[in-house]
């Protein structure tokens, strides 16, 4: 029997591993030595400590509204309801784009990740492996999807987790020789190294760093008791992911000097000297880069996975709300949107052009293809919330009754608003700075931005939408989205 309703399936542990796992993956083990190189350790961690602030609000923002109404459209139903359709229309689409298309990403990644092992096997031969493992889980139910998302990022908080022991040990001499103090902290320029601009680029870096903070929202929709288990997800998830990027980068620039020419060159093909792998090589863990590959492959598979489940539910969504064809709404009766999840799959298989045309290359093309897509959704969900606040107070509603109370509003959701425009217009600042312009190197950061403004003014001229005033925002909630 089919029907059009979701599962209420996940469990409170499963919602903070989907939360802590969305942000804690390459751009972490890969990304944060490149960081470190261009700003030095002290510009690092000043840019990682910014960026985790506004994590911080967007995450609150988006659990008051979570808890209040659970529903798997997310920001997409909250700007809907809130701002107004249209944005709502362009926030959907847009955010399935994103992960549709990071589907494809991850998938080139593994492949080329693989290759570490097996160098002379094709790379569709792995590509169409982990499609088919990724479609599987979420095939199943979406308790599929939360246990093998559970266990994906159990292996990658272990692995951050012993990197920062092993690390604190090095640093006081413990382990791995003499002690290294602080001494790396002021060699050359550090700790700023490359002023303002370099600091401003590992904001970018950071930004793409703790995308996947918002599958959180994504997921309320189908857990248990969400009144309680969003906000419960939300105050655990922040503070252990600054933790976890915090200290990771204070060990990174600790222990290796920001200026030693490896921590730029680590990255999907070249993992034997991510800044991870280095650390733990240098504490005499001879199998380092092998044990890295792992961890990385479990976090590439982790995000695509991830991918396949937020953007099945937002297809899903749209299609229920008016805004994509009537087939995608339909759930069978374990309550997977199997023709959403189908299309979802199919777009996963541009991954495949990766065999044709080089990894590499294509890796990059895809990447770029949907490098804003994440901004954008988080200044979706700050609006959105500014909007559900004003409109809550504007209707007379007592804000002792929201199940979970963002702090210090309205400063979060404005504080978001204007750091996420700043890191959306720095995207790729340096192709307006040379002695000439490189209009390929704009077009190619910033694709994003007109694709998305075209989606939502073209729906809203021709379905002549407005903007919801603020006595008129709908709160009540619609339970027939989901079953018990």
């Amino acid at each position: 029997m089919e029907s059009n309703q979701l599962q209420r399936g996940l469990k409170a542990r499963h919602l903070t591993m989907i939360a802590i796992g969305g942000s804690i993956g390459t751009g972490l083990f890969l990304a944060s030595g490149g960081s470190i190189h261009s700003a030095g350790p002290g510009g690092a961690l000043a840019a990682y400590a910014a960026i985790s602030l506004m994590v911080y609000f967007l995450m609150t923002s988006l659990g008051e509204m979570a808890a209040f109404l659970p529903v798997s459209g997310s920001f997409s139903t909250y700007a809907t309801k809130f701002v107004d359709p249209s944005l709502g229309f362009a926030l959907g689409w847009n955010y399935w784009y994103n992960w549709a298309i990071t589907i494809a990403v991850e998938l080139s990644a593994g492949a080329l990740i693989m290759k570490y092992w097996f160098p002379d096997t094709p790379s569709i031969l792995w590509s169409a492996l982990f499609l088919a493992l990724m479609f599987g889980l979420n095939y199943l139910s979406v308790k599929g999807y939360g246990e093998s998302e559970y266990w994906f990022s159990l292996i990658k908080v272990a692995t951050v987790i012993l990197f920062i022991i092993i690390g604190l040990l090095m640093i006081l001499g413990i382990m791995g020789g003499e002690a290294v103090g602080f001494r790396n902290f002021t060699v050359g320029e550090a700790p700023f190294n490359g002023g303002f601009m370099a600091m401003l680029g590992v904001f970018m870096i950071a930004g793409f760093s703790f995308q996947g903070t918002e599958l959180v929202g994504i997921a309320a929709g189908e857990s248990e008791n969400p009144a309680k288990n969003v906000p419960k997800a939300i105050k655990q998830v922040f503070w252990r992911i600054l933790l976890f990027y915090i200290l990771a980068i204070i060990v990174i620039g600790l222990l290796i000097p920001y200026d030693n020419p490896n921590l730029v060159n680590g990255d999907i093909e070249n993992i034997a000297i991510s800044p991870f792998t280095l650390v733990f090589q240098k504490a005499g863990l001879a199998f380092a880069a092998s044990v890295m590959n792992a961890v990385i492959l479990t976090s590439v598979l982790s995000a695509g996975n991830s991918g396949m489940y937020a953007s099945t539910r937002m297809l899903w969504m749209l299609a229920k709300e008016g805004k994509a064809p009537k087939l995608f709404s339909k759930v069978n009766k374990r309550g997977v949107p199997v023709n959403a999840l189908l299309l979802t799959a199919s777009i996963g298989m541009l991954a495949f052009l990766a065999s044709l045309f080089g990894d590499g290359a294509v890796y990059m093309w895809l990447l770029n293809a949907s490098g804003m897509s994440g901004f954008i959704a988080w200044l979706g969900i700050a609006i959105s919330h500014y909007r559900f606040r004003k409109a809550y107070a504007a209707q007379g509603r007592d804000l002792n009754q929201l199940p979970y109370r963002a702090k210090w509003f309205p400063f979060g959701p404005i504080f978001a608003f204007v750091v996420c425009c700043f890191v959306i217009l720095g995207q790729n600042y340096t192709a307006f700075t040379g002695e000439t312009i490189d209009w390929n190197g704009i077009l190619v950061s910033y694709i994003g931005l007109p694709l998305f403004l075209i989606v939502w003014l073209g729906y809203k001229a021709v379905k002549k939408t407005k903007v919801v005033p603020l006595r008129e925002v709908d709160f009540s909630t619609d339970e027939t989205t989901v079953s018990n």
